[in-house]
């Protein structure tokens, strides 16, 4: 009877979200909120139950496809050349950024929380990374725009689920999990250089090299038209395995997949103004679009890129769901009363201040990159990965409600601040550019 229900749940929700989505947008809510609130409100009225620790294996490819999903589509929205002043912030953000909040966390892990080492620097390397699927309303609205603000957390989102992996590494290594070389040889090594590296490279050959055989075909033969989806599915799921063959880290290879599609449609542009290029091909007859010379390109970035923002918005309904009704079985942490306020208040802040020390941002800029660095679908990930490889059960009863909640409060109050505050950061925006 309880599957029955969820039917009727979810069926229902999808609907009420494809009706008032536009409203939902003009409000301070985001739909994350909402399927949030529902997935607890059913676990609490025992209509279903998961338990985190029995089931980690499920949970940890469930979310994993979920990331996957969504660094695609980032790495497809990221038009603006590598030699743009925004890649640089991005960059910083994925990096430093990155880098100096798993320092601090794991300061207050050992220090304020009693953890072991390896298990404060694992928490701050799973509490690290930005989401690509949740922050959606602070990400690059479309490829053809490149602003500072959004460029660059919609940058950092793409690019720090992947460098955040070498610190979980590090992380399980230090609880004797996984080898890390004496002196840490192998860490950095194989952990660090090469599956970064080696990711992606894989990523930028293979969307690079799928994309121009599709476009061979298109242009020559009229052949390979249709199935967008396909090519899609089939390029994230080709460079994400071929990554792990090598032990590279995949979701760089898939992200920079998706940057790599997207850059054969911006150097195939014969210098035409990129959003009437993208425009004129849409509208024009599937097939003859298709394999146009001109407008092929943009034709299959355009498909693809849309496709996959309908899957990452199915995914987005399933993962969190699933949080709300993970959440209604756990007890309380009572570490995240002071910790989550620490995280998304101080440490965040300051590590997005310190990072972009001596850049061309405007202190707005600053702020709203330190305020949005919601947590989400990758730091389950990486928290189910960590269970996956063996964390002991003290620590993981202590981490798992301690991350989750994390997540849920980032979701809530990053939800209820995105309108107002991207309206008004919009609006001072137009006003220095008009005056």
């Amino acid at each position: 009877m309880h599957d029955v229900i969820w039917f009727v749940i979810v069926g229902a929700l999808l609907i009420a979200m494809a009706l008032g989505g536009s409203v939902l947008k003009r409000l301070p809510l985001s739909t994350s909120m909402l399927y949030l609130v529902v997935g607890f409100t059913v676990g609490r009225l025992g209509l279903g139950r998961v338990d985190p620790y029995a089931r980690a294996k499920l949970l940890e490819h469930l979310t994993e496809i979920a990331v996957l999903i969504s660094l695609f589509t980032t790495g497809l929205k990221m038009r603006a050349p590598l030699t743009a002043p925004e890649w640089r912030i991005a960059v910083r953000l994925a990096s430093l950024t990155m880098v100096l909040t798993i320092g601090l966390v794991t300061v207050v892990g050992v220090w304020l929380m009693g953890l072991p080492l390896g298990a404060a620097v694992l928490l701050g390397a799973v509490l690290a990374p930005t989401d690509p699927v949740l922050a959606s309303d602070v990400q690059v609205e479309s490829p053809f725009r490149h602003e500072t603000l959004r460029f660059g957390l919609t940058g950092e989102a793409g690019l720090n689920d992947g460098t955040a992996f070498p610190f979980v590494m590090l992380g399980v290594g230090l609880l004797g999990l996984h080898p890390l070389g004496e002196g840490l040889w192998r860490w950095v090594a194989v952990d660090l250089l090469w599956a970064v590296v080696a990711g992606l490279g894989v990523g930028l050959l293979l969307g690079g090299a799928i994309g121009r055989i599709i476009l061979y075909l298109r242009r020559t033969h009229r052949e390979a038209v249709g199935l967008d989806d396909f090519l899609a599915l089939g390029l994230i799921a080709l460079s994400y395995g071929v990554a792990l063959l090598i032990h590279a880290y995949g979701f760089l290879a898939v992200f920079a997949a998706g940057f790599a599609l997207r850059r054969i449609e911006k150097r195939s542009n014969s210098g035409k103004p990129p959003e009437l290029v993208e425009k004129s091909a849409h509208a024009r007859l599937k097939h003859e679009a298709a394999t146009d010379p001109e407008h092929a390109p943009a034709y299959m970035a355009h498909a693809v890129l849309d496709f996959n923002e309908q899957l990452e918005r199915i995914a987005e309904v399933g993962i969190v769901l699933l949080l709300g009704l993970l959440l209604a079985g756990l007890p309380f942490s009572s570490e995240a009363l002071w910790f989550t306020p620490l995280l998304l208040l101080g440490i965040r802040p300051a590590a997005v201040l310190l990072s972009l020390v001596g850049t061309r941002t405007s202190r707005p800029q600053r702020w709203m990159m330190g305020w949005f660095g919601i947590r989400g679908i990758g730091s389950l990930y990486y928290l189910f990965y960590a269970l996956t490889h063996g964390v002991e059960e003290s620590l993981a009863h202590q981490l798992v409600p301690l991350v989750l909640t994390v997540v849920a409060v980032s979701i809530m109050v990053h939800g209820i601040s995105v309108t107002p505050l991207m309206q008004r950061y919009e609006e001072k925006q137009s006003q220095v550019s008009g005056g």
